[in-house]
Parts: C-alpha cells; sequence; structure tokens
C-alpha cells in the first residue's frame, strides 16, 4: 500500500472527524459496537448527531474492523490475490493494510450519507421467534437501514459505501486486480460478509447461553 492510500484514508477521516461533534436535541440511546446484546427493533430510539458521529469513530478500530481485515488479507493471501503482492508477512501486512484502507473510506462514506439521509445502519435484534423468521430478518437488516420514525427502507448509505469503497480501493490495487469486474467482486464479498456478521448478531446470545448451561 503506497502513500497515496494513506493519504485517502487519512483526508476521509479527518473530513468526518470534522463534521458535527455538537449534540443535538432529543432523544438517546448507548449502543454497542457490536451489537450482539443491544436492544431490539422494538426499542429503537434514533441517535443523535453526537452519538453517530461517536458510533463512527468507534467503529473505525473496533474488534469486528480488526477481525474482518485479518480475515480479509488471509483469504486473499491465501489465492495470492493480487498475485503483485506475493506472499509472506510483506504479502500479509500490504493485504490487511488494503482491507483496513477499504474499512475507513467506507465507514466514512457510510456516515456522511447516514447523517445526511437520517439512516440508522445499526443492528437492532429481530425480538421474534423461529429460526428462519430471524434469519429473514437478519439478511434483510443488511440492506435496510431505519429512519427516524423506525420504519425501515433501502439503505442508501451502506449499499453506496460499499459501492463506493470497493472501487475507490482500485486506486491503489496492482495491475491485475484494478477492472470494474474486480471492484463489484468486493462489493459483493463486503455485502456477504455483512450478512454473516447480521446473522451472528441475530443468534450469537442463544448461542452463548446455550454455552453456558453447558
Amino acid at each position: 500500500m503506497n502513500g497515496r492510500t494513506f493519504l485517502i484514508v487519512a483526508l476521509s477521516m479527518g473530513a468526518a472527524a470534522g463534521l458535527a461533534f455538537a449534540d443535538d436535541d432529543g432523544p438517546s440511546q448507548s449502543t454497542r459496537v457490536l451489537g450482539v446484546s443491544g436492544p431490539t427493533a422494538a426499542e429503537f430510539m434514533p441517535m443523535t448527531r453526537s452519538e453517530r458521529l461517536r458510533n463512527y469513530l468507534a467503529g473505525i478500530a473496533d474488534g469486528e474492523s480488526i477481525f474482518r481485515a485479518a480475515f480479509s488479507a488471509g483469504i486473499r493471501q491465501a489465492e495470492d490475490s493480487p498475485k503483485e503482492w506475493r506472499g509472506g508477512a510483506e504479502g500479509f501486512g500490504y493485504r490487511i493494510g488494503d482491507a483496513y484502507a477499504q474499512h475507513v473510506i467506507r465507514r466514512t462514506l457510510q456516515y456522511g450519507a447516514s447523517a445526511a439521509l437520517h439512516e440508522d445502519n445499526r443492528y437492532f435484534a429481530s425480538g421474534q421467534t423461529g429460526f428462519m423468521r430471524r434469519a429473514k430478518y437478519a439478511v434483510a437488516s443488511t440492506f435496510l437501514a431505519r429512519h427516524d420514525n423506525g420504519d425501515r427502507g433501502i439503505s442508501f448509505s451502506r449499499l453506496g459505501a460499499a459501492a463506493g469503497s470497493s472501487f475507490i480501493s482500485r486506486i491503489w490495487q496492482p495491475r491485475s486486480t484494478t477492472s470494474a469486474g474486480d471492484g463489484a467482486v468486493s462489493f459483493g464479498i463486503a455485502m456477504g460478509s455483512d450478512v454473516g456478521f447480521n446473522l451472528f448478531r441475530e443468534f450469537w446470545p442463544d448461542m452463548k447461553r446455550h454455552f453456558q448451561k453447558r
């Protein structure tokens, strides 16, 4: 990853951090970054501006983001993609840096767009029963966002940010991975990863209770 990568990341984070620290009036609630034991959909309350900013900043370097970057880098290392980065520790370093840079850019784009569109992309447990019903809810939540009144609609901020970061990252990618098709594949992987994490968020509390009983 070259100097242009770090410049893009730094500018993205700087722009986001300078948007809004001032709090607004209205209801607020504490949030958990992973959301695996957070409020249910019935308990939804919109975030204030300061909460939205704190949620964004916390998500830049939380456990999930580090895990995602390392997992993605490991898969790409095994696939030798991009081939120009080769293997070994140096190659893994390039890949994890690339994955993390994409994460920061995506979070930044999503933060700005969601604030402008009043979209809330946090995951709220369904509070429902039945495996298939809960699984369908978790998958659908990947593509939907809540608005201030609690209604859900297409998450333009999430989809746009995933697409934007996937194609922006082509700037520093080696020649073998700079095509539009490569960007589309990266977008698909990003959204698929979100599906997996939402399923985890929905079912992990039950799994945890099951393990504790045993």
